[in-house]
């Protein structure tokens, strides 16, 4: 099983992106689905996570408001819609997943998903 990100690309502060992950292989049903983010020098943070089941997300307090995960059960993805870009924000974004569908106090932890995307390039330009 893989997990396929897709959509970065180049932006103009305060443009917009979306970005896709998609798993493929082996069918796998997940539970919790996350973006993570990883700016050169520091250290990966968590960005958002939505549960299948519900569709219940957790977000970054700062990012609240330009970013919204939402995710399509019947074709196994999960998307970030990114708005009001800035300079900040560009950072190699992570899709991640779990099969288990976990409460909101472990949906931002690292160490709650199994399956790791190989990133996808967000620059937004100044």
């Amino acid at each position: 099983v893989q997990l396929q990100a897709s959509g970065g690309g180049l932006v103009q502060d305060g443009g917009s992106l979306r970005l896709s992950c998609a798993a493929s292989g082996q069918t796998f049903s997940w539970g919790t689905m996350a973006w993570f983010r990883q700016a050169p020098g520091k250290e990966r943070e968590f960005v958002a996570a939505i549960r299948r089941s519900d569709g219940a997300t957790s977000y970054q307090d700062s990012l609240k408001g330009r970013f919204t995960i939402s995710r399509d059960r019947s074709k196994n993805t999960a998307a970030l819609q990114m708005s009001s870009l800035k300079p900040e924000d560009t950072a190699v974004y992570y899709c991640a997943a779990s099969p288990r569908s976990w409460i909101m106090s472990a949906r931002a932890a690292i160490s709650s998903y199994d399956l790791w995307g190989q990133g996808t390039l967000v620059t937004v330009s100044s």
